[in-house]
């Protein structure tokens, strides 16, 4: 006779080696749209499966939690951030909830560079124009950006990534790093004379660009907001990569339309996929679709991630990435 196998539910289609991986250890439930799942389909994963593998656009929050029952003991979350979990929700149901940490450092790191470059540089604008058949020709004063090599650097949220991106604007760009962290038990920065600020008003108002890699906790939310984009430089502009609601969305309208500060860089947002109205018609901005792990390689390295912990679980054995 042969022997179940554990049931795992899959709540986003994943990269086809991953999903190859997870059929040979588990009965894997996958499901067929890519939309996210409302609440009622991913209590039926719960009620069905023994773990979940849940990705950044999935809530499960603790009225979600309590409904589920008990046969769902793991929460395999896709992705390094969990703020789209009760975490004190899930330990008080016996649920362990693990994370994919050190797999995307890299290209969230890449990318975050790739936004400054595109807002000093106004690539987004010249991209449009060669697009739209408007461009006449090259002369002197086409879409005159700013430079960004030389530049200061204000890093808010001093972690893995942002550790990566003060590397590569200093050996890259030739840029002063500030940091700024509501934590200082971080360990050395790799080589990154990075200077650190006490302070959040002093990064603001010493930095040309802005760069926001704090995770989203309730001390962080709207963390960037009328207050702070007041603080920053007329000419500086805003990059986040990390998570929408640290930036105040509607505060950074405010602050592009009276010329506050000279630009942003978005690829994540408040109330992802909406974006606030006042942003996509703007020149000032960069709009990403919150790319910042979206290579190849690293999601199928979050996909292999989450596999450890699955295995781990079902064999009994210390889960590498418990966050719970």
């Amino acid at each position: 006779m042969t022997e179940k196998r554990p049931r795992v539910g899959v709540t986003r289609r994943l990269p086809a080696r991953v999903e190859a991986a997870l059929a040979e250890r588990f009965d894997v439930v996958l499901p067929d749209t890519q939309r996210a799942l409302d609440a009622n389909e991913l209590l039926a994963l719960m009620h069905d499966c023994d773990a979940l593998l849940p990705t950044v656009t999935d809530r499960i929050d603790a009225a979600l939690i309590g409904a589920a029952g008990a046969r769902c003991k793991l929460l395999a979350n896709f992705g390094v951030g969990v703020n789209h979990i009760d975490l004190d929700a899930a330990t008080r149901a016996g649920i362990a909830v693990t994370n994919t940490p050190d797999v995307l450092t890299d290209d969230t790191a890449d990318l975050t560079m790739a936004l400054m470059l595109a807002v000093m540089r106004r690539t987004g604008e010249g991209e449009r124009a060669v697009r739209a058949g408007a461009w006449e020709g090259w002369h002197p004063t086409q879409f005159l950006g700013r430079r960004l090599s030389g530049k200061t650097l204000g890093i808010v949220g001093l972690g893995r990534i942002g550790r990566a991106v003060a590397h590569r604007a200093e050996h890259g760009f030739g840029m002063k790093v500030l940091a700024w962290s509501r934590s200082r038990r971080r360990g050395s920065e790799a080589g990154t004379r990075i200077e650190r600020v006490s302070r959040l008003e002093q990064l603001l108002e010493a930095s040309d660009v802005v760069s926001v890699h704090c995770p989203l906790v309730p001390t962080t939310r709207h963390l960037i907001g009328a207050a702070q984009f007041r603080q920053m430089k007329r000419d500086a502009v805003l990059i986040n990569t990390s998570r929408g609601p640290v930036v105040d969305e509607a505060a950074l309208v405010e602050a592009l339309e009276t010329e506050m500060i000279a630009g942003a860089g978005l690829d994540v947002y408040e109330q992802e996929p909406r974006v606030h109205p006042g942003l996509p018609g703007r020149d000032d901005v960069v709009l990403l679709p919150h790319l910042g792990s979206a290579t190849v390689e690293t999601r199928e390295a979050m996909g292999f991630k989450a596999l450890d912990n699955l295995v781990a679980h079902f064999t009994g054995r210390e889960l590498p990435d418990r966050v719970n």
